[in-house]
């Protein structure tokens, strides 16, 4: 697995397959692929936006953006990224990500409660925190 700077049209990759899990995480959040898609495009547009290629195939983006002292994360995938290689991947992956903020906390949040989720977030070096609006939140803390 590899990362690099996303592409529209690694976005629309993503998007024609997109999981359902993601389906599903947007919904519970209140929005729709549409509006997710919408925001990543344009965190893409201002280049804060990778793509995560498995077999030189993009399978999930992933984009922040700055905002009150930390970076939020905003993600879309399809199924095949949900594995454990690709949680170990991202546990690297994540702390490049913070270097390009300046060593920001990252903030990520999960609206639905998939039993996997606080142990990747765990496993990546997320600290869980209070709940927010109907979602969990998870904060990995600057190094």
């Amino acid at each position: 697995m590899r990362a690099r700077q996303a592409t529209v049209g690694d976005l629309e990759t993503v998007f024609h397959d997109l999981s359902k899990r993601m389906s599903d995480e947007y919904a519970a959040a209140g929005k729709d692929s549409k509006f997710a898609y919408d925001n990543l495009m344009m965190n893409l547009g201002e280049g804060r936006a990778h793509v995560l290629l498995q077999d030189d195939r993009p399978v999930a983006i992933i984009a922040w953006h700055e905002e009150d002292d930390a970076a939020d994360t905003l993600f879309a995938a399809q199924d095949d990224f949900f594995s454990a290689s690709t949680v170990r991947f991202c546990k690297g992956h994540i702390r490049r990500i913070q270097a390009l903020t300046g060593n920001l906390p990252i903030r990520s949040r999960s609206w639905i409660d998939h039993p996997d989720v606080g142990r990747w977030f765990q496993i990546i070096g997320y600290v869980e925190q209070e709940r927010q609006n109907g979602a969990r939140l998870f904060v990995l803390p600057p190094l």
